[in-house]
């Protein structure tokens, strides 16, 4: 479903521009772009420092990451978000938080690596990523294996992939794509509200969900070299 666009949208966006990773022709994403464009930076060109960079892709309009970041000022948090409607009031509530490590980019997820430098990241949030249902659709999944390569060169030895979602289906495609491209699996639950899971941020979808009864599945992916 396409967003309605957002009342003074591109002036929100120029006003954001503190928290934004600035990329040439960032929206909307040009398939037709030659694939050597590099405009990527290393998160201590980002940030301005040396702490460890977690990444969530499909932030949304930001509670889990605003959470996330509040809890843990010792690390740089990028988030990576496809439509500039929900980017900037994800930025508003940064901004009126003071919130000062994090960064947002307006980008969809496959062009990633023409802007982060390689071997940078060390933890990967998937949070109620869309499940594309339909067998034809399993390309676009976030969990697909094109994507879990691309996540490879993005992280550091040992990074990880933390996966949240309602969906079942979704779910077990995810594990059986890890475990295709060579991740170790850990920490899996089938219900992450009735474990004994420590330290867990509800996300919008994950409270409308979990409050229709609905079990929330979550695991962890490791890459292995």
């Amino acid at each position: 479903m396409r967003l309605r666009r957002k009342k003074h949208l591109d002036q929100r966006l120029e006003i954001s521009q503190e928290y934004l990773v600035k990329i040439s022709g960032n929206y909307p994403p040009n398939p037709n772009l030659p694939g050597e464009i590099d405009e990527s930076l290393t998160p201590a060109e980002i940030f301005g420092n040396d702490n460890p960079t977690h990444l969530e892709i499909g932030c949304g309009k930001g509670q889990f990451i605003l959470e996330l970041a509040a809890r843990h000022p010792e690390i740089n948090f990028l988030a990576v978000e496809l439509q500039p409607s929900v980017i900037v009031d994800a930025v508003k509530k940064i901004a009126e938080d003071d919130i000062k490590n994090v960064k947002f980019i307006l980008t969809a997820a496959e062009y990633l690596a023409r802007y982060i430098k390689p071997h940078t990241i060390e933890r990967i949030y998937l949070n109620f990523s869309t499940p594309f249902p339909k067998k034809s659709q399993k390309n676009i999944r976030l969990t697909y294996s094109r994507y879990l390569e691309l996540y490879k060169t993005l992280m550091v030895e040992g990074g990880e992939i933390h996966q949240k979602t309602d969906n079942m289906h979704l779910f077990e495609f995810s594990l059986e794509e890890y475990s295709k491209c060579g991740y170790h699996i850990r920490n899996i639950s089938l219900d992450l509200h009735n474990s004994d899971f420590e330290g867990n941020i509800v996300t919008e979808y994950e409270y409308k969900f979990s409050s229709k009864g609905m079990p929330i599945y979550r695991v962890e992916a490791v890459k292995r070299d």
